[in-house]
């Protein structure tokens, strides 16, 4: 889930991350899986709750908001938050929001809330892998996240998933467990986190001294990103150039020591 308010909290306790390197963590929504569909369906939901009349106006500036035409007085961080902001003025409650979502996530990468990925991303985390660890980690709860990887393209694309991580506080417990699993002597120069709103997704990166890429099309003026792109595909170069070995820092314990295996985590 996306938006201003964390909407899950991740379970990290005990979670045995195998050794590693470089480590690249991204976010799901508006950044490895792009589309308005589970916006729609999610403003759908909540538009099930108002009479006729409100449902219209509703949906049409949902629809127009989607397009770039918001009110002035708005700044939604992405499409959920457009639906939250632009149904306060019909008075639907915390309780109506959040059951129109969970409802909404049962469609997600349906026919009812499609999805794309970004040009070429199969391939690039495909060849990322070699040289990185690769972490998604998303505020949505573990309904149909498979399925939607799957329709992504992007099924078992990932060495660890987490689902309900309650960013940005759950994100730096997965941040700081990652860097204390690396094996290189600046852990915080070799993760990268990826995402489409700074606060959440980046923030926790940013303040432990790591890079930071972010993606989409909102302008934050709070966000000093050491990367910046409107779309992900246009950041695969200097993401490449990135996972280049970096020979001035060599591992503290020797890359032996690195679990052969990377076993994927889905947190429940």
């Amino acid at each position: 889930m996306r938006g201003r308010a964390n909407r899950g909290k991740s379970d990290v306790a005990g979670i045995g991350g195998a050794q590693h390197g470089k480590v690249m963590v991204f976010d799901f929504d508006g950044t490895v899986s792009l589309g308005d569909g589970p916006v729609r369906s999610y403003a759908r939901f909540v538009a099930a709750g108002l009479d006729q009349g409100e449902r219209t106006a509703f949906l049409a500036a949902i629809e127009a908001g989607l397009t770039g035409d918001v009110p002035q007085h708005l700044d939604p961080l992405d499409g959920y938050d457009l639906v939250h902001l632009l149904s306060a003025r019909f008075g639907v409650t915390d309780s109506a929001h959040s059951a129109a979502y969970v409802a909404s996530r049962a469609e997600l990468a349906s026919d009812a809330a499609p999805v794309v990925a970004p040009p070429g991303l199969a391939d690039f985390l495909a060849d990322a892998r070699s040289s990185a660890r690769l972490v998604l980690a998303t505020n949505a709860p573990d309904i149909r996240i498979a399925d939607a990887l799957d329709a992504l393209g992007l099924g078992g694309a990932f060495d660890e998933v987490h689902t309900s991580v309650g960013k940005p506080a759950g994100l730096e417990s997965i941040i700081d467990r990652l860097l204390a699993a690396s094996i290189v002597d600046e852990p915080a120069a070799a993760l990268v986190s990826i995402g489409d709103v700074w606060a959440n997704d980046l923030g926790p990166a940013f303040r432990r001294g790591a890079t930071t890429a972010l993606v989409g099309p909102r302008a934050d003026g709070a966000a000093t990103p050491t990367l910046r792109a409107s779309s992900l595909e246009q950041l695969y170069p200097a993401l490449t150039a990135w996972l280049e070995p970096d020979l001035s820092q060599p591992p503290h314990r020797t890359s032996s020591a690195a679990s052969p295996t990377l076993e994927t985590k889905v947190d429940q």
